[in-house]
């Protein structure tokens, strides 16, 4: 994990440069707040807002992201307002919030801006929940919320909008479905049903701070999609907040809440919330357990005895997912897993077919997107499947397999990006065995998503034409791959 973290490649220092700019973005945000005379509730509140809108808003286009970031608060402050008037009203604020649970996680069928709305609105409610905000606070509030949001904004599209000079990122849609058959459906259903176990049980534990075990539920179902992402999913927040409360005792507990160092270590966490997102989950909770230690320590509220409760609430909430996963209308691995297979094999055949058109010569060729496409693809298939190749995961055999497919699909992108590179020198030949070689990938990718065998060409010769080695390397993958997607051992990747 360590080595993950540490070592992953960064390319154009794009996370270095994530972390920075949200650390200023936030910054900035609670310097405003200071500024126009807001208590530390307000300041909180900003803080939260601005680390929102530079975090959840991913849309694939700058300007996409510009209007998601705008449509935040006519999505928090009616979630604040409701808060705040049901302060006093313990069941009608617990249906609410169980209420803004499910439509957070249902309007992730429109893409990243309903998730961005979504996850916005659930925090707004969280943060009143946090603060015990009520009525007489909301004009502060309000002002916190849309100043930070404005000040994210600057800084996001303003002073440092690094995603202007990047291609915009392709992002897969992702699996489909009507009515209960759709995933989305299923995990409001899930969540809701989780979260309700999480409130219930979670005020058992502690009538203050009941809304942690809502929170971590919460958390755990965002970016998920079947029953294997989730508990693999609760476990890494299990584990992230165990060692960040073991490094609260250590680093927040002794600081007293001293503004100065507090807001230093706080930059601190927040640029380990963003730097470490996109690689570990588990890092990136221990930033997110420390910094609420630090908040905790600025309110005067900080001990032991709070750090043990945030454990307990947060294994609640791990529970209540799991719960919730397991029994209620579940998405099994393997159908998602089989899905984003599927797409990936597709992509694969319209990317030989792509650079086969353009070795051809064909003006309009352009293999570029499709190679994009295949690597979102790619790292979709590996967050499928993680739950499988887990260390925990005590099924061996599915457990080997599923590490087969992977370094066969890797062969697979590998000889693509060759292909690619050939494709790309204006002095490569337009050999009229490409279309060949292209429609032998074509059936090999047919062939192992309709179940079919898959007959490989070999003609006992190394090819000195490139892109033809590519071709026949692809082919080879493709049919190595049948042999681990039609072996049952447990549930199936694909085709059994």
């Amino acid at each position: 994990m360590l080595k993950r973290v540490f070592m992953a490649p960064d390319p154009g220092r794009t996370r270095a440069r994530f972390a920075a700019r949200a650390v200023l973005g936030i910054t900035l945000a609670v310097a405003v707040c200071g500024l126009a005379g807001h208590s530390l509730a307000g300041a909180v509140t900003g803080g939260l807002a601005a680390l929102l809108a530079l975090f959840t808003v991913t849309d694939a286009t700058v300007r996409g992201q510009a209007v998601t970031t705008a449509l935040l608060p006519a999505v928090g402050l009616p979630v604040l307002t409701a808060a705040a008037e049901l302060h006093g009203h313990p069941v009608a604020r617990d249906l609410t919030f169980l209420a803004v649970v499910g439509a957070g996680v249902y309007a992730r069928r429109w893409g990243p801006r309903g998730h961005s709305l979504g996850v916005f609105a659930f925090m707004t409610y969280f943060v009143a929940q946090f603060l015990h905000a009520t009525t007489d606070q909301l004009p502060q509030l309000y002002a916190a919320v849309l100043l930070s949001v404005l000040a994210a904004s600057a800084v996001r599209f303003g002073l440092w909008c690094y995603e202007r000079r990047l291609p915009p990122p392709v992002v897969p849609a992702p699996p489909g479905g009507t009515g209960l058959a759709r995933v989305t459906t299923r995990q409001a259903i899930q969540a809701t049903a989780g979260a309700g176990f999480a409130l219930v049980v979670g005020q058992l534990v502690s009538g203050q701070r009941w809304y942690w075990a809502v929170g971590a539920t919460w958390w755990i179902f965002v970016n998920t999609t079947s029953r294997g992402e989730t508990l693999v999913r609760g476990f890494r927040r299990l584990l992230g907040t165990v060692i960040g409360i073991g490094l609260g005792l250590l680093v927040a507990l002794p600081v007293h809440g001293d503004p100065v160092v507090t807001a230093a270590l706080a930059a601190a966490c927040v640029f380990g919330i963003f730097y470490t997102a996109a690689v570990s989950y588990t890092w990136m909770m221990l930033w997110v357990t420390l910094l609420a230690g630090l908040l905790y320590g600025l309110l005067g509220v900080l001990g032991p005895d709070l750090l043990a409760l945030r454990l307990a609430e947060t294994g609640v909430g791990a529970l209540g997912a799991a719960l919730a996963v397991i029994l209620v209308l579940p998405v099994t691995t393997h159908s998602i897993t089989d899905a984003w297979i599927r797409r990936a094999l597709r992509c694969v055949h319209a990317c030989a077919v792509e650079t086969a058109r353009r070795l051809a010569g064909a003006a309009d060729a352009d293999p570029a997107p499709r190679v994009t496409e295949l690597e979102q693809l790619l790292a979709r298939v590996r967050l499928s499947i993680a739950p499988l190749v887990h260390p925990l995961n005590p099924m061996l055999g599915r457990k080997r397999r599923a590490r087969h497919v992977l370094a066969l699909l890797d062969d697979c992108a590998r000889e693509i990006r060759g292909l690619v590179a050939v494709a790309a020198d204006p002095e490569a030949s337009h050999d009229a065995r490409l279309a060949t070689a292209s429609r032998r990938v074509e059936a090999a990718v047919e062939a192992l998503t309709e179940g079919r065998d898959i007959a490989v060409h070999a003609d006992g010769q190394p090819h000195a034409e490139p892109a033809l080695a590519h071709l026949h390397g692809l082919e080879r993958a493709l049919s190595e791959l049948a042999r681990p997607l039609r072996t049952p051992s447990g549930s199936p990747l694909v085709g059994t």
